[in-house]
């Protein structure tokens, strides 16, 4: 039994559209609470024609108990679910920054090459926020489970302060959460799932690790050297192509890491990486075993030199009218939910 119950009202204020997907929109809003208290969030909703569907909607609300407890610098935080007008939200932590999409995209257009301790640099940053979630326990200690079967460069965030998050579990697995069909259906972005994926195969924690090793790869060479012109082929791609001696195709790569390329990418699971921990310590090594190594500084200072320190101008509240979310109900002008 608790030890008492506290009554409490949610508010937000939505300020301006954020991002726009295929199957949901993220907003940013203010959250409001007593005496004047205002703290920015990012509001993710279903788009009203997918939350009519059973499957997609169980997911959202799984993804949302799912990460609920996983609370870690290297992985966006989630504040609470909503329900407003029959659609469900998930209010979560704003960040100021990009994915890594837009990151590389900003890379080519200024004709920058991304220094290679930096690569290395923000894939241990993921690696250090997967294996959080590999390792996290209920609360009973028990394993979750937890597989995010979808680390790509847009799931992929860089503050600029200098952090760099992992969001978007989405369509994770762990026990008990969210409605599966694995071995049926494949989940992920085809150019960067792993093998097992890519072959309708049932997935564990190492099937992230080679995602990571994509993402590694990419951030290095500029290219994705699975992506193809159809998700089949990239789909084929990643499991027949064959794993190049990366030290051929960027002369910075040395031994080292085209080990822990080669690692990450191996498609015969016992000669991967166990674990995202081991990565971990492999990609560390790399950057400090010299002495002094980037850090969240050093990033932070690369990217708001790279996007002129502030990249877009937000819209007005009024561009996407202001919609107040008062305890379960919404009272808007023109509510884009």
């Amino acid at each position: 039994m608790p030890l008492f119950s506290i009554q409490n009202e949610f508010r937000y204020e939505i300020t301006r559209k954020i991002f726009e997907g295929g199957m949901g929109i993220v907003y940013e809003a203010e959250q409001h609470g007593a005496r004047d208290f205002v703290k920015r969030v990012a509001i993710k909703i279903i788009r009203p024609n997918y939350g009519s569907q059973k499957m997609f909607m169980d997911n959202f609300i799984g993804e949302a108990k799912l990460v609920a407890d996983l609370i870690h610098t290297n992985i966006v935080q989630t504040y609470h679910l909503g329900e407003v007008n029959g659609l469900c939200f998930i209010a979560m932590e704003l960040i100021r920054g990009v994915n890594l999409e837009q990151f590389t995209q900003q890379l080519t257009d200024k004709r920058r090459t991304l220094p290679k301790e930096l690569a290395v640099f923000i894939t241990s940053r993921v690696a250090r926020g997967l294996a959080y979630a590999h390792n996290k326990g209920d609360k009973d200690g028990k394993p979750m489970g937890i597989v995010h079967r979808d680390v790509s460069f847009k799931n992929i965030m860089i503050a600029f302060e200098g952090d760099v998050k992992l969001t978007d579990f989405g369509i994770a697995k762990a026990k008990g959460f969210l409605t599966d069909q694995e071995g049926e259906v494949v989940a992920g972005k085809p150019d960067y799932m792993s093998p097992e994926q890519a072959d309708f195969q049932v997935t564990d924690k190492r099937s992230d690790i080679f995602s990571v090793g994509v993402v590694l790869a990419h951030l290095l060479l500029g290219r994705n050297i699975f992506k193809g012109a159809t998700a089949e082929e990239s789909r084929n791609r990643i499991l027949q192509q064959p794993i190049p001696d990366f030290r051929a195709l960027d002369a910075r790569i040395d031994d080292n890491l085209n080990d822990i390329l080669h690692h990450c990418l191996a498609r015969d699971l016992p000669h991967r990486y166990a674990t995202a921990d081991q990565l971990l310590t492999e990609l560390e090594y790399h950057i400090y075993h010299g002495g002094y190594g980037p850090t969240n500084e050093t990033l932070g200072k690369f990217i708001r030199e790279l996007f002129g320190q502030k990249p877009v101008k937000p819209a007005s509240a009024d561009q996407y009218g202001k919609t107040i979310i008062l305890d379960g109900a919404s009272r808007t002008p023109a509510s884009p939910l």
